[in-house]
């Protein structure tokens, strides 16, 4: 009580005022200014989406032009058996791509249908036929197939003149998309419902061609004057489309009054922090958790711990994954599912994976550059490979190092989603020509392995501990892991067992043909020191062995 009747002082008194003043002037002005800045954004927002619309169904029929193009360019137009094949491999190659077919000069098909074949996709009508001027000889059809499934239908002709080569393209996977974010939720659901005359006031976007056929809708067209909407409006040039999205402003209306609200609330609260910080102020700054790793890394607390990969087929060792650990100043360990989302969400995880491969180059460059057929792998966040530095970055830290670009691993986990397949299978030839290897590792965890694997051109595929554990108890994880397994050998990969942790597993990886694994069956992450003794006592080397070496290197 004595240090509360302290602190309010004259001098204190005068500070809240001026706080107070301070504080409340710009939360006023905001709450005027807020109509003017919220219509603009609200008008921003609806053309963004229109014209991220046209962006998503650009991509999505380039994808499927580019593979007709590509079968044309091999010759394809008489629909043989071999031809055949190669349309059913486009068409899985092609994500938005639901059939490529030949057809005559009367717009059927030549190819026989597949006995599996739904019914629904067996009778197509056509409703509309139109060249596309910027794309030389394609031609768009609007569709549906038996059930009332709209479709697009892309079309050019094939070598002998008379035939075409058609893929279709569901115009669902075109359809633009609305954020509601900027909108209150209660208010959109009360707006996407019918007024008393039975029509709806919601939320409505559409997409027709460069004709006005139709590709679909979502909602229904709001019946209010254009002045109570916001409109938003965009044309694919190259695809002959056009997206419009509607969105009554009373949303927006709805949502400004809650933030208007919610400023003079923000307006009383500052008054009564302001008068508690005078009275209470503490000088200590409270913890931050980002400010803590980056003195822990210029500190060096971020220490490599090994995880070793054994050849169960010999018992030799392969190499290792490195792992990190923060090692406090109390010696105590902390894993890295504590800390690791939070560098890559703060942009630290660069410079902490860079650390680390300094630290491993230092600690166990020696003896691994001496063991050729040794290989270290190391961690990569999905965002290091958006970015063509980390080629060079690489270089850098390993041009010197005795560890050797060919024993170099790069791991990227199917966990992360790759927002830019074009720009980082770039990035992974450039390391490749280096002679890094790149693997994928949790493969089975996510939605996208086999993406990854055909479109990204890795060399090394981890299969995740999840399928490890489920061996011999459950037969799907067990039939998924060997389809992975033949599947990575056709296209040359290598294959490694993680999480591996009785000897019975051991056998049955055996088996299916894996050679690599890791886990605790073998040893669990070591510190250097460990792992060093450990490549000692599996690999030592001889005087001849020491011959061989520098001859190899040679």
């Amino acid at each position: 009580m004595k240090f509360f009747a302290r602190g309010f002082t004259r001098q204190n008194i005068v500070a809240i005022a001026v706080g107070v003043f301070v504080a409340c002037v710009p939360l006023v002005v905001f709450n005027f200014w807020l109509s003017g800045v919220t219509n603009r954004i609200g008008q921003e927002e609806i053309e963004l989406s229109a014209r991220n619309a046209i962006v998503r169904a650009e991509y999505r029929l380039t994808l499927a032009a580019n593979a007709l193009n590509a079968l044309a360019a091999a010759g394809i137009g008489t629909c043989d058996a071999a031809e055949r094949s190669a349309m059913q491999r486009a068409t899985f190659e092609t994500p938005p791509v639901k059939e490529i077919t030949i057809l005559d000069s009367a717009g059927h098909s030549i190819c026989p249908q597949a006995a599996d074949v739904a019914e629904d996709m067996a009778i197509r009508r056509v409703y509309s036929s139109e060249p596309l001027s910027k794309s030389q000889g394609f031609a768009i059809d609007v569709l549906t197939v038996g059930t009332g499934q709209r479709m697009i239908r892309l079309r050019r002709p094939v070598a002998n003149g008379t035939n075409e080569i058609a893929a279709l393209v569901p115009t669902m996977l075109l359809l633009p998309q609305y954020s509601v974010e900027l909108f209150d939720a209660h208010a959109a659901g009360a707006f996407a419902g019918a007024n008393e005359d039975g029509r709806s006031s919601g939320i409505y976007a559409r997409m027709e061609t460069r004709n006005g056929a139709m590709l679909g809708e979502i909602g229904h067209r709001p019946e209010a004057d254009a002045g109570d909407l916001f409109i938003g409006n965009s044309n694919s040039q190259q695809f002959g489309l056009h997206a419009e999205m509607m969105v009554p402003r009373a949303l927006l209306v709805h949502r400004q009054w809650q933030i208007r609200w919610l400023g003079f609330l923000v307006t009383l609260a500052v008054v009564v922090i302001v008068g508690l910080l005078v009275a209470f102020l503490s000088h200590r700054e409270p913890d931050n958790p980002v400010t803590d790793i980056e003195r822990a890394l210029a500190a060096g607390e971020f220490v490599p711990y090994y995880q070793p990969i054994v050849d169960i087929a010999t018992g030799q060792l392969r190499g290792a994954e490195v792992l990190v650990r923060w090692k406090k100043p109390d010696g105590s360990l902390v894993l890295p599912g504590s800390f690791i989302p939070l560098a890559e969400s703060s942009g630290l995880i660069r410079a902490m994976t860079y650390d680390l491969m300094r630290r491993v180059s230092d600690e166990i460059g020696p003896a691994i550059g001496q063991r050729l057929g040794l290989k270290v792998s190391f961690n990569f966040a999905s965002k290091l490979f958006a970015d063509d530095a980390v080629v060079q970055d690489v270089y850098a830290i390993f041009a010197k190092s005795p560890i050797k670009m060919s024993q170099l691993v790069l791991e990227v986990t199917e966990r992360d989603p790759i927002e830019n397949f074009a720009v980082t299978r770039q990035i992974v030839s450039a390391l490749q020509g280096l002679g890094v290897r790149i693997a994928i590792d949790d493969v089975g965890t996510g939605h996208s392995g086999l993406s990854y694997m055909l479109k990204l051109g890795v060399d090394i595929i981890k299969i995740d501990k999840m399928f490890i554990d489920s061996i011999g108890t459950d037969r799907n994880s067990a039939t998924i892991v060997e389809t992975l397994v033949d599947l990575a050998h056709n296209m040359r990969m290598d294959v490694i067992a993680e999480g591996v942790e009785n000897f019975e597993q051991v056998m049955h990886l055996r088996e299916i043909g894996i050679r690599a694994a890791q886990g605790y069956v073998f040893a669990p992450p070591l510190p250097g020191s460990a792992f060093l003794k450990l490549v000692e006592a599996m690999d030592a080397l001889g005087e001849g062995a020491v011959q061989e070496r520098d001859a190899a290197a040679a």
